[in-house]
């Protein structure tokens, strides 16, 4: 897994992908919504504390890291 900053936020996760498709997430805040604009303005997307949506921002940071190489896709 390789660290990445949300372009937005800031907020540092781990990340790695397995495909295009399919990526993995470990966050490096147990509450999210205190970093994250998307996640403190959305409860939906945590469900007692489990993360269940998706931070666009976020995914749109890791998707630029995987295409200019610093995360490796596994394919």
């Amino acid at each position: 897994m390789r660290h990445v900053d949300c372009a937005r936020c800031g907020v540092e996760v781990r990340a790695e992908k397995n495909s295009w498709q399919h990526t993995s997430v470990q966050w490096s805040t147990a509450h999210p919504e205190t970093i994250c604009h998307e996640y403190r303005d959305d409860p939906s997307l945590t469900v007692r504390g489990a993360r269940v949506g998706r931070c666009s921002a976020l995914r749109e940071s890791i998707a630029a890291a995987a295409v200019d190489g610093r995360i490796p896709i596994s394919e």
